[in-house]
């Protein structure tokens, strides 16, 4: 299946290339050509830099359109940490910026009180039954970087929750789109686990 990691120019995606490759996505293609998205069977949207410029630089590389497509196809999109914070309608890092608007709901800091960025590894705590947490067991730990989460308007698109000062959603999915706030290319065993299940789900969505 054709896969694309759609590239923002925002940070190295060598380590998600590798671990899409391990778990059987076969050649993985990075690009930020509007070609190449439409091309693609399978988009990965990486975790790499701020809300406000990653949408910028999709606009200034005539990625939207595409990318909305892609959604709205109906063919499988995961979206790692500001991948899935760029699914919703807002986001306030840097200034209030509009999102993709495909989940309602905004994406705002975690508490002033706490160290920031979340850095490390923490505790996934599963919400429903989920092919993409298939063997993952609620408690499993995975590994975040970020200073910001997603506040869904609707319950039902939730499938995980993470405590850091407070309890934040790390796992949305909604028909075709998943999203995590954690990085799963750099969560081991785990996050291999929920990649190659991931892989499962587009085989059976295409």
């Amino acid at each position: 299946m054709r896969t694309v990691i759609l590239d923002c120019g925002l940070g190295n995606l060598r380590s998600v290339v590798k671990a899409l490759e391990h778990v059987g996505f076969g050649e993985v293609k990075v690009s930020g050509d509007p070609f190449e998205v439409k091309r693609a069977e399978v988009l990965v949207f990486p975790g790499q830099g701020a809300f406000r410029r990653a949408v910028e630089n999709l606009r200034r590389r005539d990625l939207l359109k595409p990318l909305l497509e892609h959604i709205g196809s109906g063919k499988p999109f995961l979206g790692i940490c500001l991948g899935l914070q760029i699914l919703f309608e807002r986001s306030y890092e840097h200034g209030k910026t509009e999102g993709l608007g495909i989940l309602k709901g905004e994406v705002v800091r975690l508490p002033e009180n706490l160290k920031l960025p979340h850095i490390g590894w923490n505790q996934v705590w599963l919400k429903k039954s989920s092919k993409l947490f298939e063997g993952i067991k609620s408690g499993d730990y995975f590994y975040f970087v970020h200073s910001y989460h997603a506040v869904p308007e609707k319950e039902e698109v939730v499938v995980s929750t993470t405590d850091y000062g407070i309890q934040f959603v790390s796992a949305v999915e909604k028909e075709n789109i998943f999203g995590v706030q954690f990085h799963p290319e750099k969560s081991q065993k785990k996050g291999l686990l929920l990649l190659r299940n991931f892989r499962r789900i587009c085989e059976e969505l295409l």
